[in-house]
Order: structure tokens, then sequence, then C-alpha cells
């Protein structure tokens, strides 16, 4: 039952929770296989998740980190499906091509081909994060330790905003961008103007990923997930703190309502059903 979180407490308005009117429900977890997971991307045309492997350091560059493609019924795909990186995080999908976060640089793979095309290095990135690419091809990446996103518009990166404190998680829906920074969810336009969405979760926000127009799923990597509304509330799905287990950077099947997601330091990926 531990992980079957319909969490009947009303929570004190002063941290921005609301009394649950969600459920979080454990559908299954890989083998401890994944060295030390990050990200997990979905593919859904593929029935499949494309998972960030560190497997060292998370920002040492040891040629250690990689690429695992594993099933959406929980099965091991293959681990070694892209070998060589340094430490990989959050990546996007756009035109055949996956785009992800390797310590100062970002790798473009060819999906098809399973093989890096090229490797875009990012002058003054210190921690890339998080990946998210708009309707048009632009790639927004988090630097959680420089406290910037870029911008990377035909492969050339600059710099979008700065001073987003440990920002890491991105979501690009329509012409807004979407972010997570220390706690806190944010949202910014081509104005670069930030509106603050919602706040109070644990400062080690990491994923993002929409429910509906009107809702989000937020991962904080320490090892708690939250349902968010537009309107700033805030309800915790999951609380796996106790157990040590990570929540990272996770995925959500918007059709089906499952999450997908990376226990880091527990090697392996969890899948919950949204209700």
């Amino acid at each position: 039952m531990k992980h079957i979180f319909g969490l009947l407490l009303a929570l004190t308005a002063g941290n921005g929770y609301v009394q649950a009117q969600h459920s979080f429900n454990k559908l299954w977890q890989t083998d401890s296989v994944l060295a030390i997971p990050e990200s997990a991307l979905l593919d859904k045309s593929n029935h499949l998740l494309y998972v960030s492997l560190i497997d060292g350091q998370a920002n040492e560059k040891d040629g250690k980190g990689g690429i695992a493609k594993v099933g959406t019924d929980g099965k091991i795909i293959q681990l070694d499906w892209i070998t060589g990186l340094n430490a990989p995080k959050g990546s996007g999908i756009y035109k055949g091509l996956l785009y992800v976060a390797d310590a100062d640089e970002v790798v473009v793979i060819d999906i098809n081909k399973a093989t890096v095309l090229k490797k875009i290095p990012v002058a003054g990135a210190v921690f890339l994060n998080d990946v998210t690419i708009d309707k048009n091809g632009t790639v927004y990446v988090s630097d959680s330790r420089a406290n910037r996103i870029y911008m990377l518009q035909n492969d050339q990166p600059s710099i979008f905003l700065e001073n987003t404190k440990n920002v890491n998680g991105l979501l690009a829906v329509g012409d807004d961008l979407y972010y997570l920074a220390y706690g806190e969810l944010y949202k910014t336009d081509a104005s670069k103007q930030s509106i603050k969405i919602a706040g109070g979760m644990e400062v080690s926000t990491d994923g993002l990923q929409q429910i509906d127009d009107h809702a989000f799923l937020v991962s904080s990597w320490i090892g708690s997930v939250y349902y968010v509304t537009t309107d700033g509330k805030t309800e915790l799905l999951l609380d796996t703190k106790g157990e040590k287990i990570n929540t990272a950077d996770l995925s959500f099947d918007a059709e089906n309502k499952i999450a997908y997601i990376p226990t880091f330091l527990k090697k392996s990926v969890m899948a919950y059903q949204l209700k």
C-alpha cells in the first residue's frame, strides 16, 4: 500500500498543498540494471523509453555515460543503445533526432541509425540538465549550476534566461516555456518575462510534464512527485524519501495517464498510473 498515494491529508495552506484529489498507483519497476538512470523520455510511436545513464559522477566527462532503451512494459530492450557519452541527462525528440544534455554539450543522435551525429558545445555551460524542444525546433536546455536556460537555433547556442536559481525541468508548450527552479514552477514567453505558477515543492525539482491544459506533473529528485495546477495548487502524489528512492526526470504518457520515473541510485525505472 505504500505506493498507492491517495493521500487523504489536507496539508497546510502555507505550503500551497491541497487535499488529495488524485492517486498514483504503481504498475511496474524494471530490474536494477540501469547505470544511474537520470531521465526517461517516452517515444510513444515506438512504444519505448530512452533512458539517460550517467554511470559515474553527475558532471564528470569520463565517457561512461549512454542511452538505454526500455519498453513501456518495463522490459529492458537494450542497455547500450548509445555509448561514449559523459553524464547524459534530459533529452527531447524533434524530426527523428534525439537531443541530449551532456555535461557542457548537447549531443544530437539519429534515432533510426542509432548514431551520434554531432556534439554541440555550449560556451559557458557548467551543468546542462534538462531539454525541451518547441514546435519550431528551437531547443532549450537548462544549466542548473550556471542558473541559466540556453536556446539552440540551427544548432547555435545562446542564453535565453539568466538568474534562474537551480533551474532544471523545462517544458515548451505552444509559445510558452515552463521551467522549474528551486521548488517553484514558472512560465515565460518570447518576451522573457517570468510568472510564478506554483511553489512550496521540494527544492530539488527535476522533471516537468504536462497532464492537460490545466495541470502538470513535477518530480523532485529527492523522492517526491506532485500534481500542480495552472492556478498554483500543489498536490503530493508520491513520497519515496523514506525509502531513499529518488524520483528524477520523469516522462508522461498523457493519453494513458502513465508516468515513467527514473530512480537514479536505485538503478531502475518505475511506472505509475495517474487516476
